[in-house]
C-alpha cells in the first residue's frame, strides 16, 4: 500500500505501525528516517523567523494563497497513493483537507483520504486505531493504543500517591501573540495533577490578554511554542521577558519556568504526547520524576540572560 501523511503526527503513527510512507510533509522528522522521504506538502512561510514574523507570515499567506501551504501535484501523482492521511484541526499546523483533496482530483489516483482532528488523548488513541485500521494493522494499533494508555496511568498514579502537591500550570505554544495551549495540553496538565485555568480540554489554542496571564499567576509555566525547537524558543523569549509583570510572576520569581521542545513534543497530536505527558509531570513534580532529557525540556532563569540567549 501506497502512504501519504501529510501530518507529522500521522507519519509517526504509521512508523510506530511498521509502515513506512512513500511521501509526508517538509515538517515529519520523527522518526529520523522519515526525513529522507519525498515531501510532497511545502510551506510559504519561512519557519526559521521570529514569533512575531511568522504570525504575519501566516495572515499574508492565507490572503495571498488561501493556505499556508501548498502541494506538488506531480510529486503526489508519481507517488500513485492508496491513502493519504490529512488533518482538519489547523489550517497554519498542517496542509489542510480542502487543499487535499483539489490535489487528488488533479491526479490519476483515487486515494482513500483519511482526515484526522484530534482534541483530546481519546481523540489520538482514535485516529491510531482508524490510521491502523486503514493500513491493515488493526492488532498493531491496539496493542499500541493499550501500551500508550497503562504510560498515562502511570503517570496519573505517582502524581496522586508520592504526595504531588497540586500545581497551577499554563502551557504557551506562542509567544507573540501569546497564546495559552489548548486541545489536549489541558487534559495533559489534569493527568499531570495540575490545575489549567487558562483553558478546558478541547478549547482550540486562541490569543490572549497578557493581563490575563498575570492575572493566573501559575505556579509553573511552560513555553512551547508551535514548531519550535528549544534554540529558537529561547531566541524568542524577549516576547515574555520583556513584558511589563514578567518579573512579578510567581513562576518566575520562584524559578519554576520551562522551554519545552513544541515542535517535537507539546503540539503533535500522536504517541508522542504520552511523552509530553511525562515531560509535564517531571517539569511540575521533580521529586517524583526524574529530570528530563536537556533535548527535550530546559529550565529558564530570567536572572541569567544569557540563558535567554540576549547577551
Amino acid at each position: 500500500m501506497n502512504v501519504v501523511t501529510l501530518l507529522p503526527a500521522a507519519t509517526e503513527i504509521a512508523y510506530a505501525l511498521g509502515v513506512e510512507p512513500v511521501g509526508v510533509s517538509h515538517e515529519c522528522d520523527y522518526p529520523p528516517a522519515a526525513q529522507a522521504l519525498p515531501a510532497v506538502e511545502y510551506s510559504h512561510v519561512d519557519a526559521s523567523a521570529s514569533s512575531d514574523d511568522i504570525d504575519q507570515q501566516v495572515h499574508e499567506a492565507q490572503s495571498e494563497h488561501g493556505s499556508v501551504y501548498g502541494i506538488d501535484v506531480d510529486l503526489l501523482d508519481d507517488l500513485d497513493p492508496d491513502l493519504v492521511v490529512t488533518q482538519g484541526m489547523c489550517d497554519v499546523c498542517a496542509v489542510d483537507e480542502v487543499l487535499v483533496e483539489e490535489a487528488i482530483d488533479a491526479i490519476d489516483a483515487t486515494p482513500e483520504v483519511l482526515t484526522t482532528d484530534p482534541h483530546s488523548l481519546s481523540d489520538i488513541y482514535d485516529d491510531i486505531q482508524r490510521i491502523g485500521a486503514a493500513l491493515g494493522k488493526q492488532a498493531e494499533a491496539t496493542d499500541f493504543v493499550d501500551s500508550l494508555r497503562s504510560r498515562v496511568a502511570a503517570v496519573e498514579e505517582r502524581t496522586r500517591e508520592d504526595g504531588c502537591e497540586q500545581q497551577h500550570l499554563t502551557v504557551l505554544d506562542w509567544t507573540d501573540p501569546v497564546m495559552v495551549a489548548g486541545h489536549w495540553v489541558p487534559e495533559l496538565a489534569h493527568r499531570a495533577n495540575c490545575e489549567y485555568g487558562m483553558a478546558a480540554p478541547g478549547d482550540r489554542s486562541v490569543p490572549r490578554e497578557w493581563d490575563d496571564l498575570l492575572r493566573y499567576d501559575p505556579d509553573v509555566l511552560v513555553v512551547a511554542p508551535c514548531g519550535f525547537d528549544l534554540d529558537q524558543t529561547r531566541r524568542n523569549l524577549g516576547d515574555l521577558t520583556e513584558r511589563e509583570g514578567w518579573e512579578d510572576l510567581t513562576a518566575v520569581q520562584e524559578g519554576n519556568i520551562w522551554a519545552i521542545d513544541g515542535d517535537q513534543y507539546m503540539n503533535r497530536p500522536g504517541p508522542r504526547a504520552v511523552d509530553s505527558l511525562e515531560l509535564l509531570a517531571s517539569v511540575v513534580h521533580p521529586g517524583a520524576f526524574e529530570r528530563p532529557p536537556e533535548s527535550a525540556a530546559q529550565p529558564l532563569s530570567t536572572l541569567d540572560e544569557r540563558r535567554f540567549g540576549t547577551v
